[in-house]
């Protein structure tokens, strides 16, 4: 029997939407068959949320650590210090210590094995700054913790809905810096990190990736801009040589004005807003933010803190939910392409000119012959 993956789920800006869409999911008893959740967060505060907008009651098991996750319930570990005052759709230095309170716990499980995957509910990024916390969202702190070396900053951020996958080059950046963050290096190191997730995380075997430009009308032979030139379409060329299958670079606006979208596996943006306009126009309440490159699985919804409907009982967990199933998806999928891939056969030439059919291992020098 395959063994339930423990999901470790933080709760997020308390003063946004976080708690609803997790109390509405795992009201939804059949949640535990699929896999072990565990809520890093306070009990204290979920209560407050179940009673006060009158939502299903979820029954909690209080532990400690994730080894005393029993199988079946929604689990919570206790992780606010103190009373923290809820102040809905309010962006509080309070509400920014439970976020990060949340969010450190458990990495610190995740790094000691305790934690299989990582769902995270949408933080306010100005409440959660501090003197411990100086990054400009969940990526780049995950980033820090699970980086390796010179891998340490390469991760992707991929927008995913169906088999509508979109990256980004670029993320929490000002548009006016986008340009001198895009080098054929960066933007080649990013097509092989989307090549890789879509192969071992979706399943694909030949992905094909198409690129977008950076200026409008990819640029118009260099009168509108040169980045297509210098620097994008050499990238393509680089990421063609290690074998992928990569196109373009196309322009956005006519690349999905057309739906030209659905011949690719993936899409990759330059930056934040070229990526997810168009991705939230067409999966805005189901879509699921993914982050790949990292030796973690982590997914969170598509959306944010929504303080506009916090506390009126509005929001819809359709994209909690799918973030939840894409993480389970997602990591079974790395699991079973690693166990596939850890011992691959040793290729092997036969002489079939001879009676005795001898295979001969080319990867020795004595078996080549003048």
């Amino acid at each position: 029997m395959e063994k339930k993956i423990k999901v470790g789920i933080t709760h997020g800006d308390i003063n946004g939407v976080g708690y609803e869409v997790i109390l509405k999911t795992f009201a939804d008893e059949r949640i535990t068959e699929l896999c072990t959740p565990i809520i890093y967060g306070s009990l204290k505060i979920a209560t407050y949320y179940q009673k006060s907008m009158e939502l299903p009651t979820v029954s909690f098991k209080i532990i400690r650590t994730p080894v005393e996750a029993f199988d079946g319930k929604v689990n919570l570990v206790n992780c606010v210090d103190g009373e923290v005052k809820v102040e809905l759709a309010k962006s509080t230095p309070e509400s920014g210590k439970a976020s990060f309170q949340a969010l450190e716990k458990v990495v610190s499980d995740m790094k000691s094995g305790a934690i299989d995957a990582l769902l995270t509910a949408p933080i306010n990024k100005h409440a959660i700054r501090s003197d411990v916390f100086r990054f400009p969202g969940h990526t780049e702190y995950l980033e820090s913790h699970f980086g390796k070396g010179d891998n340490a900053s390469k991760s992707l951020m991929i927008l995913v809905h169906d088999s509508l996958r979109v990256a980004l080059v670029t993320g929490h950046i000002p548009l006016a810096d986008v340009a001198s963050h895009l080098t054929k290096q960066r933007l080649t190191e990013k097509l092989l990190i989307f090549n890789t997730s879509l192969k071992q995380d979706f399943c694909i075997i030949r992905p094909r990736i198409a690129v977008l430009s950076l200026n409008p009308h990819a640029g118009d032979n260099g009168l509108l801009g040169k980045e297509e030139s210098e620097i994008i379409e050499p990238a393509i060329l680089e990421a063609e040589k290690q074998g992928m299958m990569v196109f373009g670079p196309y322009a956005s606006d006519g690349f999905f004005g057309s739906e030209m979208y659905r011949k690719f596996d993936g899409v990759l943006a330059m930056y934040h807003d070229q990526g997810l306009t168009p991705f939230k126009t067409l999966a805005m309440e189901n879509g699921v933010n993914f982050t790949a490159g990292l030796p973690v699985v982590r997914t969170s919804p598509a959306h944010g803190t929504a303080y506009d409907i916090a506390g009126q009982n509005k929001a819809s967990e359709a994209s909690f939910r799918r973030a939840l199933y894409a993480l389970l998806d997602i990591h079974r999928n790395r699991t079973r392409y690693r166990q596939m891939t850890a011992c691959p056969l040793q290729k092997h030439y036969i002489d079939r000119g001879g009676g005795d059919n001898v295979k001969l291992d080319l990867t020795k020098e004595d078996d080549i012959s003048d």
